[in-house]
This record gives C-alpha cells, structure tokens and sequence, in this order.
C-alpha cells in the first residue's frame, strides 16, 4: 500500500479522530493489507524473488511454483493468515494419500520437497512482514535417501566401448559418455556448455551449476581426445558443444535448435547401456554417481570430491561413503594386523 493511501486514510480518520498520528494509522493498515493478502498473488512474488534476488535456476523456479501450486490445490487460495500448524498437518496428511491422474502417489523425498517450498515461502513471508505461521513451525520428516546407484570399473568401459565411432553421431556419444565419467558433470550442465567454454589444451573449464554457482571441471586426456575428434567432424556454426543431428532444425543465429536436450542424453545413456548389457538402471546420474565414486575409492577426500561435484553442503556428498564401505573392509582385512596373523 503507498504513502499517499495511507495518508488518504490518515485524513479520512483525523477529520473525526484528530489526535490519532499518521505512524499509527498506516502501521494499523499495513497490517490489515498484509493479512487481506492471498496465497496465488505471493507465490508470485516468491518465484521471482527466487529467480531475481536469490539466483535460482529457472528450473528450480519452476519446481518451487509447482509444490506451492498444490498448498492451493489442497486449502484453495486462502489468505497467508489462514496457514496455520493444524493446515499444515491436514496438508501434510493430503500429500501422503496424493495420487495423480495415472494414480502415481508422492515418493516420501518428493512430498519433503513440497514441505521445503513451503518453509522457504514462509520465510519469505515473515520477511516481508507479512502474518503467517512462522516457518519453523513446520518440521521436516527424516527422510531415508536411496542408496546411490554406480558402474563399477568394468561397467563403465563396457559402456563406452559400445560406442561405435565411425559416424559424426556415433563420435558425438563417445565424447558425452567420456565427458559424463571423466568430469561428473550433471547432465544439465552438459548440455548448456558451449564450444568456447572447455578448455581442451588444459583439460578443465569452468561450469555454472545449480545456484548460479561456478566451479572448475576437470577432464582426463581421453575425455579431451575425444571431444577433440567429435569437434573436427563438425562443420557447423552452431554455438552449443552437443548437438542432434535428426529432427527438424529451425534456422537460428545462434543454432539453439540443434542444441542437444537432458532427455535425449538420458535416451543416448540408456541405449549404450542396454547394448552394453547392463541390466541396473542407467542414466546420466548414475555416471556422476560411478565419477565420485571412483574418486573416494582411489583415495580423494571428501572436501575434494564435494567441490567437483558443486555440492553445497557436505552432507550431500557423504552419501557416497556408503557405497564405499565394501571397499574399506577389503582394505581393512588386507593390511590390518589381525587378519596378517591369522595368515
């Protein structure tokens, strides 16, 4: 509410009530317009406030505007003062019976993300001073993370050596197989890089992760081969490092529309890994996950392995210790003075 309202109201009210002051009139209505406010005008707001002021991705964004969606879904669109801890535990108890049109429920990880969003616009709410449940009031349930999934050594040159190479495409997904293991890039990330930002002499580059954050990737000399070749088989001008070569193509300064998309890359991971015989689940992810934890089990620390992969808090990269415990025991047992002596 501007200034200049208030001070309409002010004059309105002093004409009877001549002694109250102005600070107290507009504090008074301050209030009452922020109670008035609804949950859909906020979320906007908060989205951009995500977007603008705190850097989010676009994708997170979009996420965020999601979960929030389902609050109206549940309590209709209610003013920020009518969420309350009795709201929330009535929500809390729709997200966990949620089904979608194919009858898909919310994964226990999922519904936490919706919890989350939820805390962050309260938050964002409390700042502006706006009347609502303070976001502490809403406690996060501990959730069990799935144990990561990774390609051992085999595997993984399985998998790359499926590759056959003799075509532009067939080189193109050798250099994203190799670009994927060697520097554990997310696959987003892989496919928003350009042809100026590696670095193919000094084999690293920097990549702007989530958060808008950058960090330094690093490739081995295979990976650089690689996407040396696949670069020498391109005759193009498009700007983007990977690109599809079926499809409609738009014409475009920039050749934007033959940039390669996280699907296609996750469909070019499942196909190799099927050819390869591999029978888990494959994708991008799994070759991030079979990067970090290479690493551990040739001895990187934690702090190191945490800064390649961008992660912001170490905890995240901690879930990688469990996938290497097997390995600690055999080392345990093969230089451990107890197990000498039984020998």
């Amino acid at each position: 509410m501007s200034r200049t309202l208030y001070y309409i109201i002010f004059l309105s009210i002093s004409h009877e009530r001549p002694s109250v002051p102005f600070a107290r009139v507009a504090k008074y209505w301050h209030k009452r317009y922020h109670k008035s406010m609804y949950i859909s005008e906020l979320i906007i707001d908060f989205i951009e406030h995500l977007e603008v002021e705190r850097g989010r991705a676009q994708k997170t964004a979009e996420n965020y505007h999601l979960y929030l969606q389902r609050v109206v879904e549940f309590a209709g669109d209610i003013t920020v003062d009518k969420i309350t801890s009795e709201l929330v535990r009535k929500y809390r108890l729709w997200l966990n019976r949620y089904e979608n049109d194919a009858g898909d429920s919310l994964s226990p990880i999922t519904q936490s993300y919706h919890l989350i969003a939820l805390r962050s616009f309260l938050a964002y709410c409390s700042k502006r001073d706006i009347a609502t449940l303070t976001p502490e009031r809403i406690e996060l349930p501990k959730v069990k993370r799935k144990q990561v999934g990774f390609l051992s050594g085999d595997e993984t040159e399985r998998l790359i050596e499926t590759v056959e190479t003799d075509t532009p495409q067939g080189t193109r997904d050798r250099a994203i197989l190799e670009l994927l293991f060697s520097s554990g890039l997310r696959v987003s990330e892989l496919v928003n890089l350009n042809r100026d930002h590696i670095n193919l002499k000094r084999g690293e580059f920097m990549v702007r992760g989530k958060g808008q954050k950058d960090r330094p990737v690093f490739i081995s000399p295979e990976a650089s081969e690689w996407l040396a070749t696949y670069l020498d088989t391109r005759s193009d001008a498009a700007i983007p490092l990977f690109i599809r070569y079926s499809g409609f193509k738009t014409g475009d300064a920039r050749g934007e529309s033959f940039r390669l998309t996280p699907r296609s890359v996750q469909r070019i991971v499942q196909h190799y890994a099927k050819l390869a015989g591999i029978t888990k689940k494959v994708s991008p992810h799994t070759l991030r996950h079979s990067f970090a934890t290479d690493l551990l089990m040739n001895g990187a620390d934690l702090r190191s392995v945490q800064s390649m992969l961008g992660h912001s808090n170490i905890s995240t990269t901690q879930v990688y210790t469990h996938v290497t415990d097997l390995h600690l025991h055999e080392v345990h047992q093969k230089f451990h003075r107890s197990h000498k002596d039984e020998d």
